[in-house]
Parts: structure tokens; C-alpha cells; sequence
């Protein structure tokens, strides 16, 4: 407890004898060193947060939070509150606790576990169709990007007449967090359309929460057509463009592409009829009639033809009243072609490309070759009506000039943005080093040896060795001599 004492009070003595500027200073590092331990401690006790439930709707998450605070579990909310975090400790225990409380657990084949023994048939059916559209949705609701799905299916009656049999047709509605890729609609399109018998992915309709239709019945995926005109220009001109950019040099030529396309959907069904070479004929007969007597219509014989596919009849006559009739038929086999055509909407019907070359560089290419490159790059086809323009003009420099400027600015900037933080880094390094001097200063005076003193006063210009002796002799035991070795005036000892 003394040495406790008297390391307080040499604390304080060293303390008094610092400047207004090394209190400030020891004061402000003294509250950062607190401050930083604060905040380390806060840092190291926060839990460490999982995932609970992610992509849920927004009915689900407030029955789920609901269900936290009654447990008073922490959570933390993300993604607009479709993601729940909670401790690492309780995602277990309060997965299995909230489990039954998302709507997805509802539906499916849990509806049929309900279904009583009375069930009408129409019943039965309603409910099966209900199971079938809510696995699906759930199924489909597990895909990356889709938060929510919806699908109905539309069920016709059986019937025992073929011709007025009609097929299943399904509507996916998909609120999605993300874009989805074409591989995706089309994962979901065949997905339904293997759940029920006789659906097809020509019947399966999708659509997203803005309402563009990923995928059209008859019609097969893809957006509307605009977006078929405008991907079909963006990939003709990039492609076109990065030929001209290798054979012209980057800058040199302006690529524009002006697509249209059909709006138009549905089947086109046409027939075709040929004759088949060396093939058998499927049946023919003949007929033979001999007559003789007199008479001029006998003697003059019935004209006739052979032909094919048609009842022939040849006859001959003669004078003396003889006459001969031949009837063959003859049904040759036929090559039938029967052809149906789906026409899709965002079929491209015409293509205009206008191409821009800049003057200085035009000698060094023909512009038939030119035209020739573009047309055979963008798949032209003359019959189909597309066009291919390609002009020399003088190219502004306008634009480049200002490039450049903005170029220069822009590295400007970054260089004296990168002065700046080298000199605030420098500042900083040259601040922290300061400190440390300053620190050190402090904690050599705190735990500095004290001055030996003899009656009271400070021995000057002798110093303590390590072992406390002065000179070989205890500091206690020297009495009044000064340090000269002068005798005291007063003093035990003395003269």
C-alpha cells in the first residue's frame, strides 16, 4: 500500500511540474486511449449476426419479427426487409419457431391433408389443381431473383370428341428482385410446363410485377418488340463496329443500325403436292371393248388419249366394220408436305445500316468493299428489302478536342488529389510520431529515480550507483560533509 502511495503521489509531483502544453497533451492521449478502449470493447461484445430468413414477403417478415420480439431475440432487417439477421446462437431455435408462420407452408400438397372423405369430385379437382400451382410457385419462388411467384393453371374439361379437345395453358406472375436472364424464364417456362400432362412451353405465359411479358403463349420467351429491335441493333452495330474499328482504326467510321420487326403472332400452315419419281401406283385397272359389224360410226373409231391419273380411253376402227375400245385408270402415289409455322412476335422483317467513314481515312478502302464488309458482317439480304449506306464525311474534332481537355483535368485533379493525401498522410505519420515523443517523455518522468538528498537537500554532482552507495559508503551514513568534501556548518558529525 506505501508503494502504491508513493507511486500516486511521485505521479502528482510530475504532473505539477508539466507545462499548460504537455497537460493538454497528456490529457488529450490519456482520452483517446479510454475512447479507443471503449469502443474496442463495445466492438468485441456485439454478437455475430446470420441470416434467418432471406427473400420473404413482407406479410411473412412482419408475422417472423413479431415472433423475435416476443422472444426478445435482436434482429437486424436488410434488402428493404425481405432478409432477417439474427444472433448466430439463436438461428437455430428460432428458425424451427418460426417455421410455421411463413405463408409458402400453407399451400402445396398440404391443402390435400385437410380434404375429407365427402369431397364432391369437383372438389378434388379444384383442390389438386390448387396443390399443384402452389408447389410450383413455391418451387419457382427458390430461384435466385424471383422474391415472389404466383401460377394458375387453366384446366379444360375432358371430353371424349378429339377435335373440340383443348390444351392446359398456364400464367406465371413473378415479382422479382433482380432482372432474370432468358435462361432463367426459360427454366421456369419448362419447369410448368412438365408439371401437368398435356401443357406444353408454347401454353406457358410469364410475367413480372412491371408487367412485361418474359414469355407469351404462342409466342415463346422474350420481351416485347422493341426489345427485340433494340438487342438486335445493339449486337448488328457492335458487331459491324468493332470490324470497322480494326480495318479503319478506332474513331474512324459511326455505325447506325434501324431495325424493324413483326408485332405479330400466331401459325402459318401451308401444303405442298409432288410427284413422286419411279414410285408404284397404289391401283390401276383396265377395260377392253372388241365389236364388229358394219356401219360408218364403227368404221370411223372413237378417238381417244392416254393419260395419267385419269380414266384413258383409246379406240380404232377399220372398214370392214371391226372396232376396239381400251379404258385403263391409273392412281400414281403423291408426296405430300404439310408445313406449319409459328410466327413469333420480333421477327425481323427489314434492316437499314448507315456507316460513317471519316474522310482522311477513306483512300485506304474501296466503298464497294466497304459495302461489301457491312452487308456480309450484318447478315443484309436484298429480297428481304435491307439497305446498306456507307458515306465518306469529314469527322468534327470537336468532340476529341474537348476529350482531351477533360483528359488533362481529370489527371490534374488526380495528381493533386494524390498530393493532398500525401501530405495529410505525412501530417498524420509526423502527428503520431510527435505524440509518441511526448508519451515517452511522460512515462520516463513517472517512473524516473528520485534525486538523493543528505540532510534534507539534494546531493549535486555525485550520483547514486545502483547498489543506493555513495561512493562506496551509504547515502544515510555520510552526515553533513557537502559533497566537496567541505565541513558543514551544522549537522550531526560536524565540528
Amino acid at each position: 500500500m506505501k508503494q502504491l502511495n508513493g507511486a500516486g503521489t511521485r505521479l502528482l509531483e510530475a504532473v505539477k511540474q508539466f507545462t499548460v502544453a504537455q497537460r493538454t497533451i497528456a490529457l488529450i492521449g490519456v482520452a483517446v486511449l479510454v475512447l479507443g478502449g471503449v469502443a474496442l470493447a463495445n466492438w468485441l461484445g456485439q454478437p455475430s449476426y446470420q441470416t434467418l430468413y432471406a427473400n420473404i414477403s413482407a406479410a411473412d417478415a412482419s408475422a417472423v419479427t413479431a415472433q423475435l420480439t416476443k422472444d426478445k431475440v435482436d434482429y437486424q432487417l436488410a434488402d428493404g426487409g425481405a432478409t432477417i439477421l439474427v444472433p448466430a446462437a439463436n438461428v437455430d431455435a428460432e428458425r424451427i419457431a418460426t417455421a410455421s408462420m411463413l405463408s409458402s407452408g400453407a399451400g402445396g400438397y398440404s391443402l390435400l391433408d385437410n380434404m375429407g372423405v365427402t369431397a364432391s369430385e369437383f372438389q378434388q379437382n379444384v383442390t389438386y389443381k390448387r396443390a399443384i400451382e402452389g408447389e410450383l410457385a413455391k418451387t419457382i419462388e427458390s430461384i435466385n431473383g424471383v422474391a415472389a411467384a404466383s401460377v394458375q393453371l387453366a384446366i379444360p374439361q375432358q371430353t371424349v370428341f378429339t377435335s373440340n379437345q383443348q390444351n392446359p395453358t398456364a400464367s406465371v406472375f413473378v415479382n422479382v428482385s433482380s432482372p432474370l436472364t432468358s435462361d432463367q424464364v426459360n427454366a421456369i417456362v419448362h419447369l410448368v410446363a412438365a408439371a401437368y400432362p398435356g401443357l406444353t412451353t408454347d401454353n406457358v405465359s410469364v410475367v413480372d410485377q412491371k408487367g412485361d411479358t418474359l414469355s407469351s403463349v404462342g409466342g415463346g420467351t422474350g420481351g416485347s418488340a422493341s426489345d427485340a429491335a433494340a438487342s438486335y441493333e445493339s449486337t448488328t452495330k457492335n458487331a459491324v463496329q468493332t470490324m470497322l474499328d480494326k480495318v479503319l482504326g478506332p474513331g474512324n467510321a459511326v455505325v447506325t443500325v434501324a431495325a424493324d420487326v413483326s408485332n405479330s403472332s400466331g401459325t402459318k400452315s401451308s401444303e405442298t403436292y409432288a410427284t413422286g419419281t419411279q414410285a408404284p401406283a397404289l391401283s390401276q385397272s383396265s377395260n377392253s371393248v372388241k365389236a364388229t359389224g358394219t356401219g360408218g360410226a364403227l368404221a370411223s373409231g372413237v378417238a381417244g388419249v392416254d393419260t395419267t391419273n385419269l380414266l384413258g380411253t383409246t379406240g380404232t376402227g377399220s372398214a370392214n366394220g371391226t372396232f376396239t375400245q381400251t379404258q385403263a385408270a391409273k392412281d400414281n402415289a403423291l408426296d405430300k408436305t404439310t408445313t406449319t409455322q409459328t410466327i413469333v412476335p420480333g421477327t425481323l422483317t427489314r434492316q437499314s445500316i448507315a456507316v460513317a467513314v471519316n474522310a482522311s481515312v477513306a483512300g485506304r478502302i474501296s466503298t464497294s468493299a466497304l459495302q461489301q464488309m457491312v452487308s456480309t458482317a450484318a447478315g443484309v439480304n436484298a429480297t428481304r428489302g435491307d439497305t446498306v449506306s456507307v458515306t465518306s464525311v469529314a469527322f468534327s474534332t470537336a468532340a476529341a478536342k474537348s476529350a482531351a481537355a477533360a483528359l488533362a483535368q481529370s489527371q490534374a485533379a488526380q495528381s493533386q488529389s494524390q498530393m493532398t493525401s500525401i501530405i495529410t498522410t505525412a501530417i498524420q505519420v509526423v502527428g503520431g510520431l510527435v505524440v509518441l515523443v511526448l508519451l515517452m517523455g511522460l512515462i520516463r518522468k513517472l517512473f524516473k529515480r528520485p534525486t538523493p538528498t543528505l540532510d534534507g537537500g539534494p546531493v549535486a554532482g555525485a550520483p547514486l550507483g545502483e547498489d543506493g552507495m555513495f561512493g562506496g559508503v551509504p547515502a544515510t551514513a555520510i552526515g553533513g560533509f557537502s559533497p566537496a568534501g567541505a565541513l558543514g556548518a551544522a549537522g550531526p558529525g560536524g565540528l
